[in-house]
């Protein structure tokens, strides 16, 4: 069943993102307002805001979590051509605010020329490392030398992409047996270039990232990109969100031994949906990579799963505002009342399977949550996620509130 309820979040702008740490009791939240927010659950479930700050003096695109090993740390990314790492800490004994938390900056990354348009953490086998991307066609990694003192960033490497970067992901392998690999997608208007997704893989022998493989069908705007998990597999999945939703598979071709260029891999599309009639903003998958959840400017969250026969489908949909949608899974519950009629709806759904699916998409881990982002209200719509996946938004267009300055139309505060 899907039980659907909002939250005050209390922004008085747009909210573009929202990420959960890594256990799912945390959540952030970023803005047009230049805060940023994190709030925490309580033993009886509902969501407290914790801290607010002004993060940037431009609108804040995404932020992120580092993995708790390297503390209570957040990434943030802005319009203003900047990303900042936050650390929480305890006051100290002759602190004023003895016993009490607070978010410090540990450091700014200035090296943009243009907006940063997304900000990742690498996965935690590679060390503490962060990626960001930027309208300037450049994907820049980062790595803190000494974990302890998160002041001291180190810019490793810079990938030229020759198109205005929108979204990155890296893919979580630990396997040995794959190099580090990351996923840019682009949202470049210029028509003249095609395949707007591109695959960069770390060399050993040069240690340098080389581009591995270039997702020729993908022609239009790229507006999120998502690694499956891996599980073991000897393939990649990875999920777009374009005009529609794609999975590729990305299936590694044996090796020369003599040879030392980056790995060739054979594409394979094996899936592809229109069912959103709209541009699709959000894909996100389930801890087990089993289930894919996705959302686009129709204002429907939408769930796809494959069968054994690796056939997929869609398995469940919601929309934006908690209301049913004929032939979707489940029984929302009642949702608080929202302003407006324009919903940006987030790619974090629902819980619950199609009726008649032998393979519940469950795990048992029911006080993990997906949200749904409003572009017309500044509300938080929240879903049960059995699977403790994390979903972020941005909006579909322009708000009355703001200029779209950006270059991929995104709107900034006109403050």
């Amino acid at each position: 069943m899907f039980v659907a309820r909002s939250i005050a979040a209390d922004h008085k702008d747009l909210i573009h993102d929202v990420s959960y740490d890594f256990h799912g009791r945390r959540m952030a939240t970023c803005s047009s307002d230049q805060s940023v927010k994190v709030w925490d659950k309580s033993e009886s479930g509902e969501w407290h805001c914790t801290a607010s700050w002004k993060t940037h003096s431009g609108s804040v695109w995404r932020v992120t979590w580092a993995h708790p090993e390297f503390g209570q740390v957040l990434a943030s990314c802005s319009f203003d051509r900047t990303a900042a790492v936050w650390e929480e800490i305890v006051g100290e004994s002759n602190d004023k605010q003895r016993g009490q938390s607070h978010w410090i900056k540990r450091t700014t990354l200035v090296d943009s020329r243009t907006s940063v348009t997304d900000v990742k953490f690498a996965p935690k086998h590679m060390g503490l490392m962060l990626t960001t991307c930027s309208a300037d066609g450049v994907v820049r990694i980062y790595e803190a030398p000494d974990v302890m003192n998160l002041s001291q960033w180190s810019l490793q490497h810079e990938i030229s992409c020759k198109l205005s970067c929108s979204c990155i992901s890296w893919n979580p392998s630990s396997s040995r047996a794959h190099p580090p690999m990351i996923a840019v997608g682009s949202d470049d208007s210029n028509v003249m270039y095609g395949g707007k997704v591109q695959i960069y893989e770390y060399n050993e022998n040069t240690r340098k990232y080389a581009k591995a493989e270039t997702l020729m069908t993908v022609t239009d705007a790229v507006h999120d990109i998502a690694f499956s998990p891996n599980l073991g597999r000897s393939f990649h999945v990875l999920a777009i969100a374009t005009k529609d939703v794609r999975i590729f598979k990305l299936v590694p071709l044996r090796k020369e031994s003599s040879s030392t260029g980056p790995t060739k891999f054979e594409v394979q599309i094996v899936a592809q949906f229109d069912n959103h009639n709209s541009q699709v903003w959000r894909v996100s998958w389930n801890i087990t990579s089993t289930l894919l959840a996705s959302s686009g400017d129709d204002g429907c969250v939408r769930l796809w799963k494959a069968n054994y026969m690796d056939n997929w489908k869609c398995t469940g949909i919601l929309k934006g505002d908690g209301s049913p949608v004929n032939g979707s899974s489940g029984q929302p519950g009642a949702m608080n009342t929202m302003v407006g009629s324009t919903v940006q709806t987030s790619q974090n759904a629902l819980n619950g399977s199609a009726a008649g699916s032998a393979d519940p998409p469950s795990l048992g881990l029911t006080d993990h949550i997906w949200p749904c982002v409003l572009h017309s209200c500044k509300e938080l719509g929240l879903w049960p996620d059995p699977a403790g996946q994390t979903q972020r938004a941005r909006p579909s267009g322009p708000d009355p509130a703001c200029r779209p300055v950006a270059p991929c139309g995104r709107p900034v505060c006109s403050s």
